[in-house]
């Protein structure tokens, strides 16, 4: 059974609650004090919720005879009152979970929630003032999992590292310490080196990120962390002249993180320990180079994020990064590589390029390309690719034959020129095109052959008319807005309308009376149009643009000379032929 009683201005349980009451929530009300009274005697309570209350005294060993009590949250309370009291809160015999966030607690003053809690396995001490983590912090909870420390000032780990407990020889350690995270994000740590040890260094996630660290974090060698967050510090180097004995070995790590920092750069040498690294994100850094040239480095790793660097230089090897299957460089300004620097990614699925000055290689013997282009085909593995925002001139023919595109992005490149065979090979592969921000005033290739193509979006350029497509077409989203059109060619909306389902037309100098076709599907919804409000089509009758939502609601008195060559129309409606007269629309 159980009692919600949330923001009801109450100091105390309600003296009304049956017997048998399994979860009590007390959270956001006026409670004070916490007393055998005050919680009615409840014992058999599971979950105890007092969140955001003013509790600022609890009973000694209130909660000793509550056997079954799993989760207790205390957060966003007085708690930093009881402790200078000097009153033990007592045993928490059987608390698996406990919430001391937000008490305005500092050092020293865990101890007397802590001292106790045989059972506890996470503990939340967000936004406290902690400021030194010692030796003997979490002695008296020997079965800790997750420690939450965000939002702290912490400025010391007491001997330079976190000595946690040792567990019962009766547990499964390997399950047990499946789930270990320590979270220092947040503080103002400036320094995290362990001192030289052999003992077992038992967390798998450690996050230290928004802190003051300039150096990279130094852990036992005997460690099996997992997942090591060191963003947002100010960190300049990664340690790589550091001797063999002062090394970290990370075999086990598979997620970093070390963006937004100072970085400048990024030796090999600094990845000889990570045998089972997954994830790199070394964004938003300074980082000039970044080369593997060992075939024996990354061999493990999936997605590298690069990402708003200063890169000049980018390198890879042969047969290196044989597992790398996202590569993220955005933001970074490179203008000249290798040009097959992408076909020696054996496995690579995922290119983000936008924000560079790249130019693309044509394909075949006798090409003539500037120098320091790039190669995009017989990439075989690759589905997404994101070229938007490079300064492109040209997309030459058979730009990207022989790579299995999914999604191509070369939006932002105004005056982009597109050869009509520029995606050639990409017939059954291509489902999402992006051509936005270009500029383009006609396209020259024919978008009806690329049967797979189901969204494509053209908007901001300067078209004045609408690819042709015929009946195999697959269009299912399609974006017109801001361009130059008119008019919205029938048989084009009639190849479209079996598989279109959304449609954005708006900031078009569209015709009311051309596109009669295109308002009566408009006007049955058979196609969704997110930005109908901002619509407007153009009338002789009307000096402004007309809305045209609000017309196909109100309807628009016209009369049929006004639209004099398209006064009627024959609108085949799902196997339903009409008749419809420019009276019947508007």
């Amino acid at each position: 059974m159980d009692a919600f009683c949330s923001d009801l201005s109450l100091r105390s349980a309600p003296v009304d609650l049956p017997r048998g009451v399994q979860t009590l929530d007390l959270s956001r009300n006026h409670v004070q004090n916490l007393t055998r009274e005050t919680l009615a005697f409840h014992t058999g309570l599971r979950r105890l919720n007092l969140r955001s209350n003013e509790i600022h005294f609890i009973q000694p060993g209130l909660f000793v005879d509550m056997a079954d009590l799993k989760v207790l949250d205390l957060s966003r309370n007085r708690l930093n009152v009881l402790a200078l009291s000097n009153v033990s809160l007592g045993p928490l015999t059987a608390v698996e979970t406990l919430d001391l966030s937000s008490n305005g607690l500092y050092t020293g003053m865990t101890d007397y929630f802590l001292a106790h809690s045989p059972s506890l396995e996470v503990l939340a001490l967000n936004g406290n003032s902690i400021t030194k983590i010692a030796q003997n912090t979490f002695s008296g909870s020997p079965r800790l999992k997750k420690i939450g420390l965000r939002n702290n000032v912490i400025l010391e780990i007491e001997s330079g590292r976190l000595r946690l407990p040792e567990r019962s020889d009766e547990l499964d350690l390997s399950q047990e310490l499946h789930h270990l995270v320590l979270n220092l994000s947040k503080n103002s740590v400036e320094l995290f080196h362990s001192a030289t040890s052999t003992d077992y260094y038992r967390l798998l996630s450690l996050d230290l990120s928004e802190n003051k660290m300039s150096s990279f974090p130094l852990l036992p060698r005997n460690n099996r962390l997992e997942r090591l967050d060191v963003s947002r510090n100010q960190l300049q180097s990664v340690n790589d002249t550091a001797t063999p004995d002062e090394k970290t070995f990370f075999s086990h790590l598979r997620y970093l993180d070390m963006s937004y920092n100072q970085l400048q750069s990024l030796p090999e040498s600094f990845f000889h320990c990570m045998r089972s690294l997954e994830v790199l994100n070394v964004s938003n850094n300074c980082i000039g180079e970044f080369s593997v040239a060992d075939e024996g480095l990354l061999r493990t790793v999936k997605v590298i994020n690069l990402g708003y660097n200063s890169l000049r230089s980018l390198t890879f090897g042969e047969n290196t990064l044989r597992s790398l299957e996202k590569l993220l460089l955005r933001g970074n300004g490179l203008a000249t590589l290798d040009s097959g620097v992408f076909r020696r990614l054996p496995s690579i699925e995922h290119l983000q390029l936008r924000q560079n000055n790249l130019q693309i290689c044509s394909w075949g013997r006798n090409r003539q390309d500037a120098p320091g282009c790039v190669s995009f085909s017989s990439v075989p593995t690759l589905q997404i690719l994101d070229l938007s925002d490079n300064q492109l001139r040209t997309v030459p023919a058979d730009a990207f034959a022989g790579s299995p595109l999914k999604s191509l992005d070369l939006s932002l490149n105004p005056g982009l020129d597109m050869d009509r065979d520029s995606l050639s090979g990409l017939e059954r592969s291509l489902v999402h095109l992006l051509l936005r921000e270009n500029n383009i005033s006609s396209l020259s290739m024919d978008l009806s052959s690329l049967t797979s193509l189901k969204h494509i979006d053209l908007s901001t350029n300067q078209l004045t008319t609408v690819p042709a497509w015929n009946r195999d077409s697959s269009i299912e989203s399609l974006n017109l807005q801001n361009n130059h059109l008119v008019t919205l060619e029938y048989s084009t909306m009639l190849a479209l309308e079996p598989s279109l389902k959304t449609l954005y037309m708006g900031s078009n100098p569209l015709s009311c009376c051309s596109n009669l076709d295109l308002l009566q599907m408009v006007q049955n919804s058979a196609v969704v149009v997110p930005d109908i409000e901002t619509a407007t089509c153009v009338h002789q009758e009307y000096s402004e643009p007309v809305n045209i939502e609000q017309k196909l609601k109100s309807g628009l008195n016209t009369e049929t000379s006004n639209c004099e060559t398209l006064t009627w129309r024959c609108c085949v409606q799902r196997n339903n032929p009409q008749l419809y007269t420019t009276e019947m629309l508007f």
